[in-house]
């Protein structure tokens, strides 16, 4: 062979692998299989929430909320639609087979569900089929990586919170096991309890991208709104999600 034809083949080559080599990566992180849009309509300031998934991921229920600076909760920007409405695509079963029903979920996103405050005819903090939460505040429940493009409804104040709750049904540990508290119903589909993750925001800064990072669990099976910093007795929930970060767009 020519060596001019030999040095020319080389050349190609050389370029072919530094392009491949240099690449951008098309991890799930930098492509999310899902975008989530809600309250296009909001007037306030435009927020997108980066969720990349973790090894643990499976059918995870979440709310994401707006809190102020002293801890009080202004909206929420995004809940799963099962929650949101009180109606699951598998809530009960008739004729042999599962079809859309009603079905209380409390210790699903306890924390999230407390700090709306809005108390149902059952005692339960969560929407209803009949008192549901507007449509522009929920969606799909995510299964993989997602972006949630969304707005706060009007002006937000220097200083607030962006907070996630996130729980997965049936993950049990050696801690929270599947026979540690017997009679409670609720406990039964929840197991490890519900993560919360925050993320505190400075609009005085010129700051634009924050990371969401966990603080604590909430009531295992939803009969209180309290925060429980312990997290040690985790493990799998805390690897539903890798990481998730928040962009605020002034």
């Amino acid at each position: 062979m020519d060596v001019m034809v030999r040095c020319l083949i080389i050349v190609i080559f050389f370029f072919f692998f530094v392009s491949e080599s240099t690449s951008p990566q098309t991890n799930s992180e930098e492509w999310p299989k899902t975008i989530l849009e809600t309250n296009q309509q909001g007037g306030g300031p435009e927020i997108e929430l980066r969720f990349s998934e973790g090894p643990e991921i499976y059918y995870p229920l979440m709310a994401v909320w707006i809190e102020d600076s002293a801890g009080n909760y202004i909206q929420t920007l995004y809940v799963a639609e099962s929650i949101a409405k009180g109606i699951f695509h598998y809530g009960e079963i008739r004729d042999n087979r599962w079809i859309n029903g009603e079905k209380r979920r409390p210790a699903a996103l306890p924390y999230w569900g407390h700090k709306r405050g809005i108390r149902a005819a059952d005692g339960y903090y969560i929407p209803t089929p009949e008192q549901p939460l507007a449509d522009a505040y929920s969606g799909a429940t995510p299964t993989s990586g997602f972006i949630l493009k969304t707005k706060a409804d009007s002006v937000l104040p220097a200083q607030f919170s962006i907070l996630l709750e996130i729980n997965q049904s049936w993950d049990w540990n050696k801690f929270w096991t599947n026979n540690k508290y017997p009679e409670d119903e609720h406990y039964k589909t929840s197991a490890q309890p519900a993560v919360i993750y925050a993320a505190d925001i400075d609009l005085h800064t010129a700051k634009e991208l924050y990371e969401m990072k966990p603080i604590g669990h909430s009531h295992y099976s939803g009969k209180d709104g309290n925060l429980y910093p312990d997290l040690s007795t985790l493990t799998t929930a805390l690897q539903i999600a890798d990481k998730i970060r928040v962009k605020i767009k002034k």
